[in-house]
């Protein structure tokens, strides 16, 4: 069964969503200290990154307004197969910063 591409980009919003929830006002070192928020934002990148790559087998042409697709789903795969080697200070900074443009695209992808 072909997964259906506003699905995988509504999946996208609720894990940004969730993400910016889980982080609030934490500062870096709040979060470097709470395995259990760690935890839970990297599995929502891991499930935004699967959306997209699902979407990208789908259409890829229906990621193009979304803003670096490519590295989203790289970041997703580096979690989940080279768990080890992320720094906590790279999730911390795409839970801070680079989730809000996410956010902002996918909701103006729903929009569509």
């Amino acid at each position: 069964m072909p997964h259906d591409p506003k699905v995988c980009f509504q999946d996208v919003k609720i894990a940004c969503e969730l993400i910016i929830q889980f982080i609030g006002s934490m500062s870096a070192d709040e979060y470097f200290a709470d395995a259990k928020t760690k935890s839970a934002i990297e599995r929502q990148f891991e499930i935004i990154g699967e959306a997209l790559n699902r979407v990208k087998k789908i259409n890829p042409e229906l990621l193009d307004s979304i803003s670096d697709w490519q590295h989203i789903i790289g970041f997703r795969n580096v979690l989940s197969h080279c768990y080890n080697t992320t720094s906590d200070e790279s999730v911390y900074g795409f839970a801070t910063d680079d989730v809000h443009t996410l956010l902002s695209d996918i909701t103006k992808k729903l929009k569509d």
